[in-house]
């Protein structure tokens, strides 16, 4: 019989290829091999020589022979089957990452050559706001910042001086150049800012802006920040940028937990309260307008763990309805109408809604054998509720309805106690803290409508408390790595962790809407 590898699979399919011919019973006993195994295997095998291009064996080799490296051949086959099995899933895998976070996509080169600084008094604050702004745009995950050792030597402060082939050509290979200059006085800066598209003949700026503001670094910075989101929303095509939101975080540095705000890079840390008792899980509403807090205040002359309110416009504590007993983990409604929070006012700790200064709530769960907490509404749709509850024994992962209804369990495909759970902008990942059995406390990233997961972070410290950026693109989380307890940021893959803050103990990081 001829073994034509391009036949072979019509062979197979009418029943041509009979491999079903006689074993000696000697063969049979001592090797414990059957026809149909014989069968099978060696139907395995051809495909194995026709995958790789090589002779099969004559069927009338020795069968004893034959036989005992069939199954050696078919292993063969088997991992190569699954190898490519696996390649399928990690290509699945990094199909709906790449869709839910722009991550992996491919990424414009830009440079950023010193900002020219016109006067004496301006020098600082020029490298400052360039610094910021390289750092801004390295960190953004959506352009490749070329490095500035390869810049040419010759100042860049103006749209004349642009030569395009300068940073086209190897090594800078640039699409974009973001240049500009300052002047400065006692009681002024003024900042002229440029992007232009060195690949294109047009001679329109992509960006162009002029800053005006108090000569101080924190608005120097601010500036910066809004320069980097200028260019970040043009070369995504408008998508959120991040450079000038904020991060609400709890810090025990000064003896007391107290709600604090840093920018989004960790500058500008500094407290919003002192309260003198313990504060937690903050969280941002959608117009970035107010904080909702867990602190421990009195009620009915009771202290306990209650819902409190911060306004940014009034830079204090605002009023928000006080219950007995227990009251925890606020979430925002995405239009900002509602406020959600688990509270034990009827004994076993339920998830209840109500406005935003905490009237008329409303309960939602009902589930006697359990608690429930940590309700993360789903910022896009505004139609689903993920939370936490242990009715099952051990806190699982859970979705219902915004009204309560349809509640169930999001199976993982290992036990292990889950916590945190934070939706992505787009409403279809669901970042979460997961201690598995033989691990640490790790972050992990759910694609809820296929349940398919990802491991961002493994066994460096424990982390939890995982809050999305805007962009959809970056993570801030809380972290032991560096052994005390702190706020770290990343790209949602994982990559490029940077510590945010070090003095004190930190938790609790939630990243602002704008």
């Amino acid at each position: 019989m001829d073994f034509d590898c391009k036949s072979v699979e019509r062979e197979m399919r009418t029943g041509n290829l009979d491999f079903h011919r006689p074993i000696d019973p000697e063969v049979k006993r001592s090797t414990g091999i059957h026809k149909a195994e014989i069968a099978f295997t060696l139907s395995l095998e051809i495909l194995l020589f026709c995958c790789l291009d090589t002779p099969a064996p004559h069927p009338r080799t020795n069968f004893l022979e034959a036989s005992l490296s069939l199954r050696t051949r078919a292993l063969l086959l088997f991992i190569l089957i699954f190898s490519t099995a696996g390649i399928v899933r990690a290509q699945q895998e990094q199909g709906w990452f790449r869709t839910g976070t722009g991550i992996g996509e491919e990424k414009p080169r830009i440079s950023v050559p010193d900002f020219v600084a016109r006067s004496e008094e301006a020098k600082s604050h020029a490298t400052l706001f360039t610094t910021v702004v390289r750092d801004d745009l390295s960190f953004s995950g959506i352009v490749d910042l070329v490095s500035p050792s390869y810049y040419p030597t010759e100042a860049l402060s103006q749209p004349g001086e642009l030569r395009n082939l300068t940073w086209t050509d190897a090594p800078l290979n640039s699409n974009f150049v973001a240049f500009g200059y300052f002047t400065e006085t006692s009681a002024e800066v003024v900042i002229s800012a440029w992007m232009y598209d060195v690949r294109n003949p047009s001679t329109q700026a992509v960006v162009g802006k002029v800053y005006r503001g108090n000569p101080t670094d924190v608005q120097v910075r601010k500036f910066a920040h809004q320069f980097a989101d200028e260019i970040v929303n043009k070369l995504s095509g408008g998508a959120s940028s991040i450079a000038s939101t904020q991060i609400a975080f709890i810090s025990a540095r000064a003896g007391n937990k107290e709600l604090w705000i840093m920018d989004y890079d960790g500058s500008n840390q500094h407290a919003l309260t002192s309260l003198g008792s313990i504060s937690l899980t903050p969280r941002w509403s959608p117009d970035a307008s107010r904080i909702a807090f867990t602190c421990f205040a009195p009620a009915n002359g009771v202290i306990s763990a209650q819902i409190c309110m911060y306004s940014m416009d009034t830079n204090k504590l605002v009023s928000f309805a006080r219950y007995k007993s227990t009251n925890t983990s606020p979430t925002w409604s995405p239009d900002g109408s509602q406020v959600m929070f688990s509270s034990s006012m009827q004994g076993n700790p339920e998830l209840y809604v109500t406005d935003p200064s905490g009237n008329r709530p409303k309960r939602l769960t009902f589930s006697s054998n359990g608690a429930n907490t940590s309700p993360a509404w789903n910022p896009k749709t505004g139609q689903s509720v993920a939370f936490v509850s242990d009715r099952g024994g051990v806190p699982q992962l859970y979705l219902m309805n915004a009204d309560g209804t349809d509640p169930r369990k999001l199976d993982l495909p290992d036990m292990g106690y889950v916590i945190d759970p934070a939706w992505s902008p787009n409403g279809q990942l669901l970042a979460f803290s997961w201690r598995r059995p033989s691990g640490n406390y790790d972050l992990y990233i759910m694609e809820v409508a296929s349940r398919s997961i990802r491991e961002i972070t493994r066994d460096s410290g424990r982390n939890e408390r995982p809050s999305w950026a805007p962009d959809g693109r970056h993570i801030v989380f809380e972290s032991t790595r560096g052994g005390s307890r702190q706020i770290w940021v990343m790209l949602a893959d994982g990559s490029e962790a940077r510590q945010l803050t070090t003095k004190g103990h930190n938790e609790s990081p939630n990243w602002s809407t704008k």
